[in-house]
């Protein structure tokens, strides 16, 4: 997660999800002066987009990556006290509880073991009548076009693999709902944000892809039936695929949210 590839994820994906993100976000009852956390907020690209949609916002980033921290603290420096970064596990948060209006986790839920756990720790600091938004990738929600390669072999192989060899659920998309309604949390709702060769620039679309080959075919070749070199090709044909005029991909990037109730079931 330190490695320097996810910088670039963490901003290439902020620049193709965040145009379709802000509606949704627009829609949750907030105070006029909300109070928001981001949790795993990585380099703060999702910080700085909050505070800039929110201008009366307080927003509080916390992450456990302390290069990252300090990268975001240098880059978002302009919002002056509003925006502040800290460190801090998001299994373990340092906040009273009932503190935040909105509470976010991006691009986290799906990477980390025991996601019930974290949930319930974004509950926990979260005031009735608050929010969550959350968004847990699903990586059988990727599709290219086949070449010499076949994408779909990857996508199933895969995140599969890896999910049992780092405890996680690469599939969580599919999965959070289950949690949030154990939870005893209303309203809950699952949106899609489509990345695709239409919506997004293919160059944006295409700087995701080349990050996660960066910095994950090391770890695919260790960890899962596919080579290093094989996983190579692959992310090199997807990222052709992207590029290519007349080629079409699509990413379909759950969002799923839910209110805290005032008067919430144990």
């Amino acid at each position: 997660m330190a490695d320097e590839s996810m910088v670039r994820t963490l901003d290439a994906q902020a620049r193709a999800i965040w145009p379709q993100e802000i509606p949704l976000l627009r829609r949750y009852a907030l105070p006029a002066e909300p109070r928001i956390l981001d949790a795993g907020c990585g380099t703060g690209e999702g910080s700085s987009r909050l505070a800039d949609l929110f201008p009366k916002a307080s927003v509080l980033g916390v992450d456990i990556i302390d290069k990252h921290l300090e990268l975001a603290r240098s880059r978002y420096a302009n919002f002056g006290p509003r925006l502040k970064f800290e460190h801090q596990s998001i299994f373990e948060l340092t906040c009273p509880d009932k503190t935040f209006d909105l509470t976010v986790c991006r691009h986290v839920i799906h990477s980390i073991p025991h996601p019930d756990r974290v949930i319930a720790e974004l509950v926990r600091v979260t005031r009735p009548g608050g929010y969550l938004h959350l968004i847990p990738e699903d990586y059988g929600m990727l599709h290219f076009q086949s070449g010499a390669l076949d994408p779909r072999d990857f996508w199933h192989e895969v995140p599969a693999a890896m999910s049992r060899a780092m405890g996680t659920d690469l599939f969580m998309g599919r999965n959070i709902f289950g949690i949030l309604a154990a939870a005893n949390l209303e309203q809950i709702a699952l949106d899609y944000i489509v990345v695709d060769t239409l919506r997004v620039p293919r160059e944006t679309f295409a700087a995701i892809i080349e990050a996660w080959r960066d910095g994950y075919v090391n770890p695919i070749g260790e960890f899962t039936p596919i080579s290093r070199e094989s996983a190579l090709e692959y992310f090199n044909q997807m990222i052709a695929n992207i590029r290519d005029p007349r080629g079409y991909a699509v990413w379909m990037v759950p969002v799923a949210s839910a209110r805290i109730g005032s008067e919430r079931r144990k």
